[in-house]
């Protein structure tokens, strides 16, 4: 695990090597749901909730992170 100070320090390219995908609160044709992204921003997902997309991206071998 890395220490704050060197999370602090990470370029755009080392973010985008981690294993990490960010779940954030949609609202889509006024349904709520979870969107998945890839550190790049890319969408890679929506999923009807947290808890299942924070499922889906563990069974992906990659680390959930919320996003408000």
């Amino acid at each position: 695990m890395q220490t704050n100070e060197q999370m602090r320090q990470m370029t755009t390219n080392d973010l985008a090597m981690q294993d990490i995908a960010y779940v954030k609160p949609v609202v889509v044709d006024g349904t709520a749901s979870c969107a998945v992204h890839a550190a790049d921003g890319t969408q890679m997902a929506l999923i009807a909730n947290r808890d299942l997309a924070f499922a889906v991206v563990r069974q992906n071998e990659m680390e959930p992170v919320s996003v408000h």
